[in-house]
């Protein structure tokens, strides 16, 4: 396979990293599970379901930023980083972007017993069914639990949030993040 892979049974949790990026990251280099645009005013927003993994990428005029949670690979590009960091415990997270945007990112890591898991897991993919987007793997359960993405979001005219959720349950982990892209006015 010519992409990352970001879906496979020995892919753990602790394995993640949160990368911010200054561009738009080529769609070939990722396997895509499920594809979404949210348009909002001046900006529209691309949002890639890649396994247990996700790309949010904002555009607004000529300018974009982009979140891309994944395991490190040498396949990710170098060029316009401007975050990266292993997705670990909690952590929040504050970068200020060009021209005078702003993006925060709050990351959860959790590790669960298993009744707090399966409770954790069912109640939120029930909750997945009637709002945002789901995408789950079959194919990986254990234990009549399935690996899935969950995805929110809620776009205003001058910001862009998005709630994810990764749920790992070889691992009784899940992983959770809130990001917020603050965009401003300027040149287009």
């Amino acid at each position: 396979m010519n992409n990352i892979e970001i879906l496979h049974p020995t892919l753990q949790a602790q394995e993640l990293h949160l990368f911010l990026f200054d561009r738009p990251l080529h769609p070939e280099l990722f396997r895509h599970f499920a594809n979404y645009r949210v348009a909002q005013g001046e900006y529209h927003a691309d949002i890639w379901v890649v396994g247990l993994s996700h790309v949010v990428t904002v555009t607004r005029g000529n300018r974009t930023v982009t979140e891309l949670v994944a395991r490190d690979s040498e396949m990710l590009p170098t060029r316009g980083v401007l975050t990266r960091f292993r997705l670990k415990g909690e952590r929040d997270h504050e970068r200020e972007l060009a021209e005078g945007g702003m993006y925060m990112v709050s990351s959860q890591v959790e590790t669960m017993d298993d009744a707090l898991y399966k409770s954790v897991h069912t109640y939120l993919r029930r909750g997945a069914e009637d709002r945002g987007w789901l995408v789950e793997y079959e194919q990986w359960a254990d234990g009549g639990l399935a690996p899935f993405t969950h995805i929110e979001h809620e776009a205003r005219d001058s910001e862009f949030h998005v709630y994810t959720f990764h749920a790992f349950p070889h691992e009784r982990t899940l992983v959770k993040t809130q990001s917020i892209f603050e965009l401003i006015d300027g040149d287009e």
